[in-house]
């Protein structure tokens, strides 16, 4: 295949929202618009129907929340589209996090009624930080909520980022009548129960055919009174400032009923970056087009086929080409290994992969040689940065009640931990036979909880620890740290890491002062 040309048709993008405002809804929406599935499912799928694609864990159909990072390829218009479906609930933001990494660009969620909410303010703080382009989709049209202009201006004000309406909303709630392409003089008019909405070309905004739509005459003279102010005070779009996550393409619609879904693909298709240039550790630009291969673990995955208690890990492909059964330098360990078994993927299915270009993921069967965060070349010795590991809120310990399946428990969650589920800190003097488990949420203990029952048969206890801060100490000089400190035990993280964990801030604020040469951050690998 043409390298430089399958390169340029890559796009990869994750979609970042606030719980509950519909992210895996339109992610199988999109996965029904791309071809890929004949069916969408439904966030909780009841007996007999189906479920949504992208949550293949049990514990995701069964709650009807997504807990880990899916990836899903299609074709759309000539283009490999990577989605990278991400967690919306705060307790994975760290999973969130990382899977933005491996993205290019963002599509942003926003629950029409609620507006800009917590979790995605953080989230867009991340995409802010790395200058990524974003584009927005307000969700649930279908129900009453904030007027359109309101929506734009929370967004605005809220984040720090202009949008640019590419369509318009035609009333809403049981009023919607549609939406009007500012860019393409079209009306989609849609009716519930109606799959497919009546596509109609008009003059433009002011054109009588739109009115006929409307069941209210005051939701036509609405719609004239907005997109007369619209056009005041909204710039021309422009796809550098795009590019430079500057501006954000807007679009309305509703997930749950399909509306507006394929417009959202249309715009994705027209503006979304190919694949990006990355920097190294040393600060060197790897352009896409290099035809030296590199990628880098963003995330890795235990147990996505029980019956083989396989470990995949998933590679962003940055720059060369992928060939399945290639030799490749592993930077960390300073050794070659030989790439045997690659597969994409489609949530938890997948299918054995020849090649694979930039912007690509790529599943590696793991035999435990992967941690996140590690790169892989055709030889170059260079590293992609450090993945952060962000500070754990609440800490236990585990037991289980046979004692005879102790070891089996400690391998289960050194797995774990190496996924990133959990962070496992252990104390020197006891070792890993006893770790500390440290979450940055509540839900995390309850999905090792259920993990460590579903796939491995364990029935494991919490006991909870007193601690409630975890900083990683560094030497201000930059030397080698020792194996304790003054006033607290050093453990070690699942990297080696040297780690104080404490009880509150002012035990912190204490031990700053007792080691005047240490410096304590609440990030790994930032």
């Amino acid at each position: 295949m043409d390298f430089i040309k399958e390169t340029g048709r890559r796009r990869t993008f994750a979609i970042i929202s606030h719980p509950d405002a519909g992210k895996t809804t339109i992610t199988e929406k999109i996965l029904y618009q791309g071809g890929v599935i004949r069916e969408a499912g439904e966030v909780k799928g009841k007996s007999g129907t189906k479920a949504a694609t992208s949550d293949w864990m049990t514990m995701e159909q069964e709650r009807g929340v997504s807990i880990t990072s899916s990836v899903m390829q299609f074709d759309f218009r000539g283009l490999r589209v990577n989605l990278l479906d991400t967690p919306g609930h705060k307790d994975f933001g760290e999973d969130t996090y990382r899977t933005l990494i491996a993205a290019d660009c963002a599509a942003m969620l926003i629950d029409s009624a609620k507006g800009v909410e917590n979790q995605t303010r953080k989230l867009y703080e991340v995409c802010k930080l790395k200058k990524m382009p974003i584009f927005t989709f307000a969700n649930k049209m279908d129900r009453e909520g904030k007027e359109a202009l309101e929506i734009v201006d929370d967004v605005e004000s809220t984040l720090g980022i202009k949008c640019y309406p590419v369509t318009w909303p035609i009333g809403m709630g049981d009023l919607f009548a549609g939406l009007y392409h500012r860019l393409e003089n079209k009306v989609y008019h849609y009716t519930k129960g109606k799959v497919e909405p009546e596509i109609f070309d008009v003059t433009g905004w002011q054109d009588e055919k739109i009115k006929a739509i409307c069941r209210e005459d005051f939701i036509y003279d609405k719609f004239l009174e907005e997109m007369e102010l619209l056009e005041i005070a909204i710039d021309p779009f422009s796809k550098e400032e795009f590019l430079q996550g500057k501006v954000s393409p807007m679009s309305f619609g509703s997930a749950k009923f399909n509306w507006g879904v394929d417009i959202f693909l249309e715009i994705f298709a027209d503006f979304a970056p190919p694949p990006l240039p990355r920097l190294n550790r040393a600060g060197e630009l790897i352009e896409p087009e290099n035809k030296k291969f590199s990628g880098f673990v963003f995330k890795i995955q235990a147990n996505m086929d029980r019956k083989h208690r396989d470990r995949v890990a998933f590679v962003r492909v940055c720059s060369g080409q992928f060939e399945r059964g290639m030799k490749v330098l592993h930077v960390r360990l300073k050794r070659d290994i030989r790439l045997s078994y690659a597969t994409q993927f489609m949530a938890q299915d997948r299918e054995t992969v020849e090649e694979a270009f930039p912007g690509d993921i790529v599943g590696v069967t793991d035999t435990g040689n992967f941690q996140i965060g590690d790169t892989i070349t055709s030889g170059q010795k260079f590293m992609y940065p450090d993945m952060p590991r962000f500070s754990p809120e609440v800490f236990a310990k585990l037991s289980i009640k046979d004692p005879l399946k102790r070891k089996q428990m400690q391998k289960a969650v050194l797995q774990l931990g190496e996924e990133g589920t959990v962070q496992i800190f252990v104390d020197p003097f006891v070792g890993i036979q006893d770790p500390v488990i440290g979450v940055v949420g509540e839900l995390q203990f309850d999905v090792l909880l259920y993990r460590l029952n579903d796939e491995y048969g364990l029935d494991v206890k919490l006991d909870r620890q007193p601690f409630g801060v975890a900083r990683w100490a560094h030497k201000k000089d930059g030397s080698e740290i020792g194996k304790s400190i003054n006033g607290g035990t050093l453990y070690r993280d699942i990297a080696e890491n040297p780690v104080v964990l404490l009880n509150r801030e002012w035990d912190l604020r204490w031990i700053e002062k007792e080691n005047p040469d240490l410096e304590f951050k609440s990030t790994a690998g930032l």
